[in-house]
């Protein structure tokens, strides 16, 4: 408890510091650092971001579970996501200066139908806060004892104290700190965890031994019987190819890239974060592989095949020392921290900005501005906790946030920025059809049944994003002379 209290201090008292970077109390200023913010900064929180407590936690479940390549999906992906996003998407959106994600929607397509394009990615905010709290709610049960509920407020409490005061300033700041906190704990309890088995070596023959299908970092092309069923292979570069192109329209991804001090530096900082984010794959995957070669006493072991995220808590707990598994308690902690807080001031910034500024009142001051992201936190907040306890994997809700955003907000984030004849309606018809697909395909984890009858080897949700790609340019073309295109131009910070 002392560690979790010092910790918590330091991450006000850096965040309070942070404050003062803010120069003349606007809006850019709170929300996209003034576009001032240094490439080793902007690279560190980038990273920090991506870097979560579903990325740790998830990938060691996801080995542990499933297989290699499950686990390794995750990270490796969003990485490439975040080299995508660099290498076409970062400049661009860059040097016309938005604020927020939605500022290209909302110039194609006009501020309302721009809301709610934004609802999605809110959605996505949400889902994804949940996950961080499920991650924090695992990690302090089984390494602390301590109940759920008294867990996420503390740490939601220090959060939203220095976001909020501090703006993006405050959250990249704390990011590079809680990054190096995730560096340092990842690094002490590995060694440890690995000689606890063996070594590496020992840990890797005893998973193949058990799991020879299952320990191989990409699927085969081709099903051969047991683990890889041809179902399991579409299925696997479905979510793949969702993972790696729906990490991109993220409001919380564009943030960063807008408080770069040039377009130059918003491609590079992009693109060395995604390498950072796949090198730093690896200790959560080694972390699985410890889960699954560990003795567990029986109990321990019934404990985390009926709850497989505790995997990574649980090394931390019962397989090294207590005072190492604090270091790793506090990288789970730092990696948390520093996604939940990039998480609530995106999500504050595209409801205050979009929604409030650009639709409501434009001439809404900059303090009440800040009141309504103090109330759209809340009200994320409150769903968040919802969701956390209503489900239990974290790498499920890890990746139905990118399963929401690439269906939904990828087709329309290619067309708003490369495509001079996007208009109104081809949006609203691609995203119309997008969620149609989508939703019939069903969800297991909301219970939702199939309604479209796909086969096994259809992988729905790119086919779902694909049908938004091809008839949003197709429909804005046939209906040019309903609703003439706009111009993709700079909305005002």
């Amino acid at each position: 408890m002392l560690v979790i209290v010092l910790m918590s201090a330091s991450f006000l008292a850096i965040g309070w510091a942070a404050t003062r970077r803010n120069r003349d109390g606007s809006a850019a200023d709170f929300i996209v650092a003034g576009r001032a913010m240094p490439l080793w900064l902007a690279t560190m929180t980038m990273t920090a971001t991506w870097v979560d407590g579903g990325y740790l936690l998830g990938t060691a479940e996801g080995v542990y579970r499933s297989s290699v390549a499950t686990g390794l999906q995750g990270g490796v992906c969003f990485g490439i996501s975040l080299i995508l996003g660099g290498l076409f998407f970062a400049r661009k959106m860059r040097e016309h200066a938005f604020t927020t994600l939605i500022d290209p929607f909302e110039a194609r397509f006009g501020p309302r139908w721009a809301v709610v394009l934004s609802l999605p990615a809110m959605l996505a905010e949400m889902f994804w806060s949940a996950e961080l709290l499920v991650a924090l709610g695992a990690t302090f049960g089984v390494v602390l004892n301590m109940d759920l509920s008294t867990a996420i407020l503390m740490s939601a409490a220090v959060v939203t104290l220095y976001t909020m005061a501090g703006g993006m300033w405050a959250v990249a700041y704390t990011d590079a700190f809680q990054l190096a906190l995730v560096g340092i704990g990842l690094a002490a309890a590995l060694p440890v965890a690995l000689g606890a088995v063996g070594g590496l070596g020992a840990a890797w023959s005893t998973y193949a031994a058990a799991r020879p299908d299952a320990a191989v970092l990409v699927p085969p092309l081709a099903a051969a019987g047991g683990f890889w069923t041809r179902q399991a292979i579409v299925s696997w570069w479905d979510v793949s190819i969702m993972l790696m192109l729906g990490g991109i329209p993220w409001n919380c991804y564009f943030q960063r890239v807008l408080s770069c001090r040039s377009p130059r530096d918003a491609k590079r900082h992009s693109i060395l974060a995604g390498l950072l984010t796949i090198a730093l794959t690896v200790p959560p995957l080694l972390f699985g592989l410890v889960a699954f070669a560990y003795p567990w006493p029986p109990e321990l072991a019934a404990r985390l095949a009926a709850q497989p995220a505790d995997a990574l808590p649980m090394i931390f707990k019962y397989v090294v020392p207590p005072a190492i598994g604090l270091f790793g308690l506090a990288a789970i902690v730092g990696a948390v921290t520093s996604s939940f807080s990039a998480s609530i001031l995106s999500a504050g910034s595209m409801f205050s900005w979009n929604t409030c500024t650009r639709l409501w009142n434009p001439d809404i001051s900059f303090g009440r501005m800040k009141l309504v992201m103090r109330a759209t936190i809340a009200a994320l907040g409150i769903g968040a906790v919802w969701m956390a306890l209503e489900v239990q994997s974290v790498q499920a809700l890890w990746f139905f946030t990118s399963d929401l955003v690439f269906v939904l907000l990828f087709p329309q984030l290619i067309s708003a920025l490369f495509d001079s004849k996007a208009n109104l309606i081809g949006s609203v018809a691609a995203f119309s059809v997008s969620l149609l697909l989508r939703v019939g395909g069903g969800e297991p984890l909301f219970g939702i049944a199939a309604l479209i009858p796909y086969p096994e080897w259809i992988p729905f949700k790119t086919l779902a994003a694909g049908a938004g790609l091809v008839l949003l340019p197709l429909v804005s073309r046939l209906t040019a002379g309903l609703a003439p295109p706009r111009p993709l131009r700079n909305l005002g910070s």
